[in-house]
């Protein structure tokens, strides 16, 4: 009873030539758009309007009458132009979510499960002192939830809790994610991170018993993380803060930007969790400015032969594998491509408070193949290096 009226599209023609990249005759228009069924209702010099069938309800702007022409017409009768111009994009922050990606991958890769924990925490996780510089929450969700995180250890703490509780004790957890602190009044700081928890054992070894995660496994993962990112030779020192009973540090410019730790177990009290916990902190923000800093060096794959050759030294048990590490760097032996500490071996046979390091040294020479008495006489360096600056004895 009530006919629709058909939609109605103007278009002008030098839109027509902008839009297609051709110049069309008006006849030619006409033509295309009548065998289409469309109805012309008007047309001036320089615009036609038409009426647009009901079997096309997907046309109503000017752009969808330049298409049906362009189909019709053909797109390869749209000649090309001499000059392209075009403005290039500029992606800012291109590496910082590549970097992402790599690193995402290869803990996914290395059984790590990615997690997404909440910024609002709970501040009795805090002490008066830390929540000193902590954003407070002015209108709090909960009683629970009433301060901004100043530390992602704890909602990572809280995601372990969870599964620990159901049975899902072998974790390993990742997590990109950002702190919050106060600098003054109405003075706030965001501050990214990556961060990885490690507790439990290994899922499911095939061939072997599965093996406890412990503080050298978080301390492999965060230096392979580093690695992979080309940033080497980090040296990590021993601190002591809470709430770590053991706590391993690496700086840049004097400023922590890698925290390799152990979790103390008064503060794994507070979240009902029994067994160990190992927290990788990294801040992201100095991570990414060390990466941007870094130069690619290609090396060409050696032709010549790696010898190896192990040692083992008696040293006293406060000795740390770093202080023998930077005794091994004194010696400034170009050769010398990679030391590995492959046994820690305890018994009173050694002598009271001994322990007996046994390394592995790899020696490459890119020019020639090393002769054993080449190697030798670097080795006798090494040992003296280690007698002068660690008191050690050579184990035979």
């Amino acid at each position: 009873p009530d006919p629709l009226e058909k939609t109605q599209v103007g278009i002008k023609y030098h839109y027509l030539k902008k839009l297609s990249g051709k110049n069309y005759h008006p006849d030619a228009i006409k033509k295309i758009l009548t065998s289409l069924g469309f109805e012309i209702i008007k047309e001036g010099i320089d615009e036609l309007w038409v009426a647009v069938p009901f079997s096309k309800p997907d046309i109503g702007l000017p752009a969808d009458i330049v298409e049906e022409i362009l189909r019709v017409d053909g797109l390869d009768n749209v000649e090309i132009t001499g000059a392209v111009t075009f403005s290039p994009s500029v992606d800012e922050n291109g590496l910082k979510e590549t970097l992402k990606e790599k690193i995402s991958q290869y803990l996914v890769g290395r059984g790590f499960s990615e997690i997404v924990t909440n910024s609002i925490t709970n501040s009795k996780y805090f002490t008066e002192q830390v929540l000193s510089g902590t954003v407070k929450m002015i209108n709090n969700l909960s009683i629970e939830l009433d301060v901004l995180r100043p530390s992602m250890l704890e909602t990572g703490l809280e995601a372990i809790a969870y599964n620990v509780n159901r049975k899902n004790s072998s974790l390993l957890f990742f997590e990109l994610g950002k702190t919050y602190h106060l600098q003054g009044l109405n003075k706030y700081a965001e501050q990214e991170h990556l961060c990885l928890y490690v507790t439990g054992k290994e899922i499911d070894p095939w061939k072997r018993k599965a093996n406890q995660f412990d503080f050298y496994f978080a301390k492999g993962i965060a230096t392979a993380v580093l690695a992979l990112c080309g940033v080497e030779n980090v040296e990590l020192k021993s601190s002591t803060i809470n709430p770590f009973s053991l706590l391993l540090q690496g700086f840049e410019n004097n400023h922590p930007f890698i925290q390799v730790a152990e979790v103390n177990k008064k503060h794994l009290e507070d979240f009902g969790i029994k067994q160990p916990v190992f927290f990788i902190d990294i801040d992201w923000g100095m991570l990414v400015t060390m990466v941007t800093a870094q130069k690619i060096l290609y090396k060409e794959v050696a032709r010549f032969p790696t010898v190896q050759r192990d040692l083992a030294v008696i040293v006293d048990k406060h000795i740390t594998y770093d202080q023998l590490t930077r005794a091994v760097k004194k010696t400034q032996l170009q050769k010398l491509t990679n030391v590995q500490l492959f046994d820690v071996f305890e018994s009173e046979k050694l002598g009271t408070g001994k322990k007996s390091l046994a390394i592995s040294f790899s020696f490459l020479d890119d020019e020639k193949t090393l002769t054993d008495v080449e190697t030798d006489d670097m080795m006798k360096k090494l040992v003296q290096s280690f007698e002068n600056e660690l008191g050690a004895v050579i184990r035979n």
